[in-house]
């Protein structure tokens, strides 16, 4: 590859030079990922993993696709780059998780308007830190240098997750029965949904200074708070008790996303007065002048992923997940409606 320049390439805007810059700056985070299934080094054609099915009868392939979106824009603008990746890993391995399945990889996708190799090896940082959370290794990825398409200074991020899990072990909620409980696992923000509407919000904003609504953090500092990545807590969960269904919260908050959980004719009873809603969601409701309703029918609220169990089981679920760092609690019950979601 030392090699391989193009000064007519460059004069047109891409340096692929940088591009092997910034693979050779980046594989030191990829390293971190590793995992007993990673078969292949970062470079080649195709990302090589080998599958482990020790246990299982019929394994079943999970596959999870998503982004940042417009999240991106408050890392443009406070030139933060090495936690957004962390969002992009979690926004695919947090879907996976809702089927019962485990992520085995992950791969990623920049496409930008110049190839800053420092600026590369960041978000990739990112992206290993988001894998090494989830338990998944990074096998691959691509960078693509689209001057003219993409301002200089910007990119977009995307990627996705494959998971694997035993065909008797997905999850299809044809278990949840009225009565069940529904326990949250709270959010470590704005999380990646939403963000159309905060950056109408805060159009204009000052996002450096100190709030003292967001306990003193700024608005850009607590805007970037990484996806909280859910897959760990909920395997152990998995093994301790019968899961009936999961939810990832993201756009479309509560309306949207619990109901896809739940057999028709079923709805979820949340109690509005248990929620812990973070106070950023407080500040985007006031500053924006939005309804309540519109405030639960786009963002988490606090809440990152509702889990449904049986009624006898919340306890220990409970206990489980906070032997793994979550902070769960119960948030209301499984009640016969057409309605999805109702608040009591």
């Amino acid at each position: 590859m030392e090699k391989s320049y193009s000064e007519s390439y460059k004069q047109a805007g891409v340096d692929i030079t940088a591009g092997y810059k910034a693979v050779e700056l980046m594989k030191k985070h990829i390293a971190r990922t590793v995992t007993a299934g990673a078969a292949s080094d970062i470079g080649g054609f195709g990302g090589l993993f080998e599958l482990d099915l020790t246990g299982m009868t019929r394994p079943v392939l999970v596959s999870g696709t998503d982004g940042v979106g417009t999240k991106l824009k408050y890392a443009f603008m406070l030139q933060k780059h090495d936690t957004i990746g962390i969002d992009c890993v979690a926004m695919c391995v947090n879907d996976v998780i809702c089927c019962g399945a485990k992520p085995l990889f992950f791969l990623d996708y920049i496409a930008c308007g110049r190839n800053v190799p420092e600026r590369i090896a960041s978000i990739v940082a990112g992206v290993a830190e988001g894998c090494v959370q989830a338990g998944a290794a990074l096998i691959g990825g691509e960078t693509a240098e689209m001057p003219g398409f993409y301002p200089e200074e910007e990119y977009d991020l995307a990627g996705f997750a494959v998971g694997v899990v035993d065909r008797a072990k997905v999850l299809d909620n044809s278990s949840v029965k009225a009565g069940d409980a529904v326990i949250a696992l709270p959010s470590s923000g704005v999380h990646s949904n939403g963000f159309s509407l905060v950056r109408k919000v805060f159009e204009g904003k000052d996002v450096t200074s100190p709030v003292a609504e967001l306990g003193g953090k700024s608005l850009g500092e607590t805007l970037l708070t990484p996806t909280k990545i859910y897959v760990k807590p909920m395997l152990a969960l998995f093994e301790a008790v019968k899961v009936k269904a999961v939810s990832h919260i993201t756009g479309g908050g509560f309306y949207e996303n619990i109901p896809r959980s739940i057999p028709k004719g079923l709805g979820a009873k949340i109690t509005r007065s248990a929620l812990r809603v973070l106070p950023v969601f407080d500040l985007i409701a006031k500053e924006g002048g939005i309804p309540e309703r519109d405030m639960f029918n786009t963002f988490n609220m606090g809440v990152g992923m509702s889990v449904v169990v049986a009624a006898e089981d919340a306890e220990k679920a409970l206990s489980v997940l906070k032997a793994a760092g979550e902070d769960a609690y119960v948030i209301g019950e499984i009640v016969p409606s057409e309605d999805g979601v109702v608040f009591a």
